[in-house]
């Protein structure tokens, strides 16, 4: 029999705050992160959800005076600061990094050498800042890396090489990251609006999210959470666009149903990808009635947060324990009138309900995607 694994600790650093209950006081009141930006690393103006510098560096002095890190750095250290302070790090605890572009940011004046903006550096460098004794796992895979890499921290656990894991993940909003999607023309001129008729493309957002996962079950009370199942399967469709039918999504969510064994009509709540790119919201929509999933309620959270890429996931994820914890289902910001093809249960308004059992899904450019199954312990 395997392990079972537990998210015991989670933490969010986003526009709307910097824990989680400042975060869902916030999604309770309706409030939204992103706002309009004018001149600030584009010539035009455009929509985002960027955290405000100035407060970000007041929050980081209460754990570190140095002045050497990056913004997303502080992000990074913020999100795991107060969970690290709870826990024993020992030789068999692992630490996993997931993000997509890292410091590329290091880049833009050209004063830094193309070391600094790798992955593995980054890191490095939040691992030794608490003293991690394992070699730093970096989980980089598009838009999926957040809630992938909650399942790869999983089934280490469960095949016994770490004990137990701290992840955490990251992106910030950049010149590099706005050009890209705006040479894509994939950049909204409003906010976002998941799954509406009238969506037209992502808002762009920056976060960091932090868990605590961990098999020891002399630590487990009633409503922490159990990761029951996973699953991350590629369409191998397009650079950039997913499977028209959903197929590498309805794979993935099959696969972690398999594993979790059981049935779809146990899920409460659905926290989905919800881009509002045509593509995306359609595939989805057509993924989710393929599995029997089309009555379950279900929301994106990019109407408050913007697409946070690589953070997006675990960000999500976070949000979504927090909602089962509380039995809260949190309103799909922006929707007003379906534009997909196939009927799914948009939540349009905040509201109280049971939830046990919920499912995160996540979809990213290159064909990725992954599902992750989640019940909560009574």
């Amino acid at each position: 029999m395997q392990k079972e694994v537990f998210i015991t600790q989670t933490n969010c650093i986003t526009p709307l705050g910097f824990d989680v209950d400042s975060n869902m006081e916030a999604l309770s009141k309706g409030l939204s992160g992103i706002q309009l930006h004018e001149n600030e690393m584009m010539s035009n103006s455009f929509y985002s959800a960027i955290i405000n510098s100035e407060a970000l560096n007041t929050a980081f002095t209460k754990i570190s005076t140095d002045t050497h890190f990056t913004k997303l750095e502080k992000m990074l250290l913020l999100a795991l600061a107060p969970i690290v302070a709870k826990q024993n790090i020992t030789s068999k605890t692992a630490f996993l990094l997931s993000t997509t572009k890292g410091n590329i940011s290091l880049l833009e004046n050209g004063n830094n050498p193309v070391e600094a903006a790798h992955l593995s550096a980054l890191a490095k460098k939040i691992s030794s800042f608490f003293g991690f004794t394992t070699e730093p796992i970096v989980v980089s895979n598009a838009c999926v890396s957040g809630i992938l890499a909650i399942a790869v921290a999983k089934r280490m656990i469960q095949s016994g090489v770490y004990d137990d894991a701290f992840v955490v993940a990251g992106d910030e909003v950049s010149e590099f990251v706005l050009s890209g999607f705006n040479s894509f023309q994939a950049m909204s001129e409003t906010p976002c609006k998941p799954y509406d008729a009238a969506r037209n493309g992502v808002t762009l957002g920056e976060a960091t999210a932090a868990v605590y996962m961990t098999s020891n079950k002399s630590t487990i009370k009633s409503g922490v959470i159990k990761v029951i199942g996973d699953g991350a399967i590629n369409d191998a469709n397009h650079i950039s666009g997913p499977s028209r039918t959903g197929e590498g999504l309805f794979r993935s969510i099959e696969s972690a149903f398999k594993e979790a064994n059981i049935d779809t009509a146990k899920i409460d709540y659905i926290s989905a990808h919800g881009t509002a790119t045509l593509f995306n919201d359609e595939m989805e929509a057509i993924a989710f009635n393929r599995l029997g999933l089309q009555n379950v309620p279900v929301n994106s959270l990019k109407g408050y947060y913007g697409h946070t890429l690589g953070a997006s996931g675990l960000l999500e994820t976070v949000i979504a324990i927090a909602s089962a914890r509380q039995n809260q289902l949190i309103e799909s910001k922006g929707y007003k009138e379906s534009g997909v093809s196939q009927s799914i249960n948009i939540i349009e308004a905040n509201k109280e309900s049971e939830i046990k059992y919920f499912l995160k899904t996540a979809s990213g450019f290159g064909g990725c995607n992954t599902a992750v199954l989640f019940e909560k312990v009574n």
